[in-house]
């Protein structure tokens, strides 16, 4: 549902369910049945919080790349399309094993803390995640 308001800049519009709004949107971008432009890619990559970086790393290329192709107004490398719709897809579709891949992208920036633990059914571990020291000098 979505309300149309008067603020101080002019007219607005507030969606009560923005995140399910951004869902379908993505959807069905990923079913559009012509080739991904490099703005509906950057759209589904940011739609899953991924920054040019991590998506270079999965598909082995810099994050310049990425940029490029989505700076684009050319369609995307094929395989990157079809890889980008299939990623988009099985997370939106609850898909455990993407979900997880999705969150081991995001967190491939920081530095990642094992912490082994020995206990009566043998060993197991936890993760912790730990942003990347600020560079502001």
């Amino acid at each position: 549902m979505s309300k149309k308001i008067d603020t101080s800049y002019g007219k607005a519009v507030s969606f009560h369910d923005l995140d399910g709004l951004i869902k379908a949107v993505c959807i069905a971008l990923t079913r559009k049945i012509t080739p991904l432009t490099g703005a509906v890619f950057r759209y589904l990559r940011q739609a899953l919080c991924l920054s040019q970086s991590a998506v270079g790393q999965l598909m082995d290329k810099t994050d310049q790349a990425i940029a490029k192709w989505e700076k684009s107004v050319e369609p995307v490398a094929r395989l990157a399309d079809f890889a980008m719709r299939a990623i988009y897809l099985q997370h939106a579709d609850g898909d455990e094993a993407i979900k997880n891949l999705v969150t081991a992208l995001n967190v491939t920036e920081r530095t990642l803390h094992f912490v082994m633990r020995e206990t009566p059914r043998g060993w197991c571990h936890t993760e912790q995640a730990e942003q990347p020291a600020s560079t502001d000098v």
